[in-house]
Order: C-alpha cells, then structure tokens, then sequence
C-alpha cells in the first residue's frame, strides 16, 4: 500500500505554483482543451503513477488521467505510461511536480530492481534505510517495494536499531540491550550494530535479535555468518553498490541495506508531451 500522501502533493503544489502559473496565466487561453502523453526516455522501472494522478486530480478533479501501465512495470525508451486529458492550464501547471515524483520514485525502483536482480540467486533480501529525502519516505519506501525490494523500519518510532552512538551512551552493547529488553515490548525484535568479532560476540551472548554488520569486509562477513550459525539474522550495510553487492550476498547473510538506494538515486528520464485539442465543428 501507498500509504496518505496528499499532504506531500499539496506541499509540492504550493511550492512551484504559490499564488499563480504566471506563463500559463500569461500565454495560455482559459479552458483550453488539450491532452498529454507521459513517456519515458529510457528504460527502467516505473513507480509513481498514482502520485502523478494526483497532482492533477488535486488541481482539478475533471482531469482524466489513464495509467498504460501499472507501477513495477518495465518499460523501454518511447514507451507511454499514461494519457491525460483535461484543461490546458491544469496540464502544464501540474506537469513538473507530477514528472518530479514519476521520476524520483521511478529512478529508486530501478536501482532497487538493479540489486534485487543481481542477488536473486542468493538469500539475501535488499532493504533501504532511514536516509530518505525529509517529507517524502512515505513515497521513497514505496517506490523500494515497487522495485522488489524491502523496507527497513518506518521510522524510530517503529523499531530499535541499537548503533554506535546508542552503545557509547548506554556503557557497551550488554547494557544497551539489557535496557531495550526492559523498556519496549516483547513484541520489537531488537537489533543492534557491530563492527568487529568482539563487538558480534558480544551482541550474540546478549541475545540480540537481528545484528548490523557494519562496514565489514566479505571475509568478515563470512566469519560472522559462520559463528552466528542461524542464531540471529545478519545484515550487511556500509558502502554497498551494484559492483560489490554480490559479493556481500555471497557471504551468507540475510539482509543487504543500502542507503544509496533513497538518499543519491538518479531520477529516469521521464517526460509529458501536449497537444491542444481542435474542438469537433
């Protein structure tokens, strides 16, 4: 599920439109018909349509927008993912704020299909991170899933991730987990950050849910996997990219998190094409 995003869209309509369109007030004839064709100007995975739907539909709720595809699909250079028909002024005041969500959200799908892809034979599963543009997670987890991946914790309201900085606080990685046993419900799995053999076995003795290997090499990936043994899961983080992510599948872990994936994607080339409609004489 998508999840409540209009405050997001409403933010972003504020924003490049404020009080007024001044071009399209300025050059454009009001209730002008027209009609535009989204395309995309390279090959990838699509994410977002709903959201540009939305950026119209919010603008003016007689806009007919016509999806040609659904989210996740893989499209080609050329290809159209949607049809839209409406005012001519609703069109290009809506087009750029549409096209920044379909191309943001579509560029993380890809990556993340990108990785997915590349360990498929593995058991590793892809997983983002908090590292998301302020106000649009919501939107940035969505297009990980849509590109078939997971999604780490929401937020820090919804999981314990015990990291270095939480450790040096609370006296060692023993003291951390003894007080989140205590202090959030049973129900939380808690998981905690290494970053070296003594720190993993430390957190082992602990009882520690999940364990983060941070920044660790395959080789000591590989070690970890072995002294664990199934005891806990393991995910990999730090640093991942599409040239060293089968490696660390191949080390034996769980869980691969890559920040990469929300925080520095690239956006796909997307773009809106419109026509003015000749009214019928």
């Amino acid at each position: 599920m998508l999840g409540d995003f209009q405050e997001i869209i409403k933010q972003a309509l504020a924003e490049d439109i404020g009080p007024g369109d001044l071009t399209t007030w300025a050059v454009v004839a009001p209730d002008t018909p027209a009609c535009a064709r989204i395309l995309a100007k390279e090959a990838g995975i699509v994410a977002g349509l709903p959201v540009a739907a939305r950026v119209f539909a919010s603008l003016d709720t007689d806009v007919r927008f016509s999806p040609q595809i659904r989210d996740g699909a893989k499209v080609s250079r050329g290809d159209t993912l949607a049809l839209v028909e409406g005012r001519a002024e609703t069109l290009l005041s809506g087009e750029r704020v549409a096209l920044n969500f379909l191309r943001h959200l579509s560029g993380i799908a890809t990556r993340t299909a990108g990785l997915v892809q590349a360990v498929a034979s593995y058991r590793a599963r892809i997983v983002d991170t908090r590292k998301t543009t302020p106000g649009l997670r919501v939107l940035e987890k969505y297009a990980v899933r849509v590109g078939g991946g997971h999604n780490h914790r929401f937020a820090l309201y919804d999981g314990v991730l015990i990291k270095e900085n939480h450790i040096r606080v609370a006296g060692g990685i023993g003291q951390a987990v003894s007080l989140a046993r205590v202090r959030v419900p049973h129900t939380l799995k808690i998981e905690v950050e290494v970053t070296n053999r003594r720190e993993l076995d430390e957190a082992l003795e602990t009882g520690a849910d999940i364990i983060l290997l941070d920044n660790m090499s395959p080789d000591e990936m590989r070690e970890a996997v072995e002294v664990v043994n199934g005891r806990c899961l393991l995910e990999a983080s730090g640093g991942i990219t599409e040239e060293t992510v089968v490696a660390v599948a191949k080390t034996g872990v769980d869980l691969i998190s890559v920040g990469a994936l929300t925080h520095s994607v690239r956006a796909l080339d997307i773009s809106m094409d419109i026509e003015i409609l000749t009214p019928p004489v």
